[in-house]
């Protein structure tokens, strides 16, 4: 079924469902302010394309998408091909790959591929996971210690080195502001876990940078001033030599929306005891990505630890996932200019953070405890999206472990022993 689950709720909506829909949006739009400017910086865009990215097609996957909570946006399992995408073809190019990546996901959607997510090897999925959780927060590390470092390499191998070389320039002040985001961030989602923490934690930690006179790089002091409108959509010019060289990263960017956004739908669920629509959660991507793209945003794809905040925070329908689009379009008209306050070691400790989560470090007993083949598939994974190129592990991993289950499979039906005739 690909019919947008909005239209199924809208039928018995009330005042009260749009009350608890107003608070969670709310909540969830605190949450996800800071995540979005984080994500766009390590990204290598600018801050401002996070906002716009939470607000366009955070809107359209809730308006079209198949599950009834689930919360679109820039999520970090993008950063490493973004990222690479920006430093190899231009921003420019980053556009086109996230409006290719959305016409993919239409096509999926369309033909009922949804279903499809259960034929991608779990340890594929939790082997690039934790590969793009360790690149992200190696990124981060410039900012989380206050290094001066003039160019940091895309590659880990040549990122490493370049990193020790930088170790003299380590800032005490950018250090202390990014523990006490890390400490502030912990201590509130343990004591409150249903308060929006984050955006409680970066703010506190970079009103002590403002308060105290540190110097410690903040987002004005880097960035300039965060625009105060959604930029006029536009379509970015193609050719047909540009989307051949695009194609291979726009597949990427199509699974990853795919494969995330349908595991957040699936964690909802359970979450909420309800069904969401695979097909029309493939069709909101698209439309989103391709309005992402028009308005020069990033790639999007439904955020588990936003979805999440949105059930614990009472959201009922996908219109807390609008509202919480409408409330980001709000604060980003109102109050741009305070978020040029926000100083880059809070928003790099947020950021390891939302690696460490990524990584889901409690589940990795039962990843030691697997089947050899599965721990071999992981590791490898891991080490490819980490060493060599996200595109690659992801080419490699899925072909291994289709062709494991595939001999699995062949396994079993091979102990049938045809009689003699």
């Amino acid at each position: 079924m690909r019919q947008p689950k909005v239209f199924t709720t809208i039928r018995e909506y009330s005042g009260r469902l749009f009350l608890a829909d107003l608070v969670a949006g709310a909540t969830v739009a605190m949450v996800a302010m800071p995540l979005s400017l984080a994500i766009a910086i390590a990204s290598g865009a600018d801050p401002a394309k996070g906002l716009i990215t939470a607000i366009v097609a955070g809107f359209l996957i809730s308006l079209l998408g198949g599950s009834r909570v689930q919360i679109g946006g820039p999520t970090g399992a993008f950063i490493v091909v973004v990222f690479g995408v920006i430093a190899e073809h231009g921003y420019d190019g980053l556009v086109i790959t996230t409006l290719m990546a959305g016409v993919i996901l239409l096509v999926a959607g369309f033909f009922r591929a949804g279903r499809l997510i259960g034929y991608v090897p779990e340890a594929v999925v939790n082997g690039f996971t934790i590969g793009i959780g360790i690149v992200i927060a190696t990124s981060q590390l410039p900012d989380f210690l206050g290094l001066s470092v003039s160019h940091v390499p895309a590659d880990f191998l040549e990122k490493i080195p370049v990193l020790w070389d930088a170790r003299s320039s380590f800032n005490v002040a950018a250090f202390g502001i990014a523990i006490v985001t890390v400490v502030l961030i912990v201590g509130l989602r343990r004591l409150a876990p249903r308060f929006p923490g984050l955006i409680l934690a970066v703010a506190a930690s970079s009103a002590i940078v403002a308060i105290a006179g540190l110097q410690v790089d903040t987002l004005f002091s880097r960035f300039g001033a965060l625009p105060n409108s959604l930029p006029f959509p536009q379509f970015p010019e193609i050719t047909v030599a540009r989307l051949i060289e695009l194609t291979p990263s726009a597949f990427v960017v199509a699974f990853l929306a795919g494969v995330e956004s349908l595991l957040s739908a699936m964690v909802a669920d359970r979450m909420i005891e309800g069904h969401h629509r695979p097909n029309a959660e493939l069709l909101a991507q698209g439309a989103a990505n391709i309005g992402s793209a028009l308005f020069t945003g990033l790639p999007a794809t439904g955020a588990i630890a936003r979805t999440a905040t949105n059930v614990r925070a009472g959201g009922k329908t996908p219109v807390a996932g609008m509202v919480h689009a409408l409330v980001i379009l709000l604060v980003m008209l109102v109050a741009a200019p305070l978020a040029g306050y926000l100083a880059m070691p809070a928003l790099a400790a947020l950021l390891i953070i939302t690696a460490w989560n990524m990584s889901e470090p409690h589940k990795w007993g039962e990843y030691a405890r697997a089947r050899i083949s599965d721990r071999v598939l992981l590791v490898l994974t891991l080490v490819l999206t980490v060493i060599v190129d996200l595109t690659v592990a992801i080419g490699v991993g899925v072909a291994l472990g289709l062709a494991l289950r595939l001999s699995r499979r062949a396994s079993v039906e091979s102990d049938w022993t045809p009689p003699d005739r």
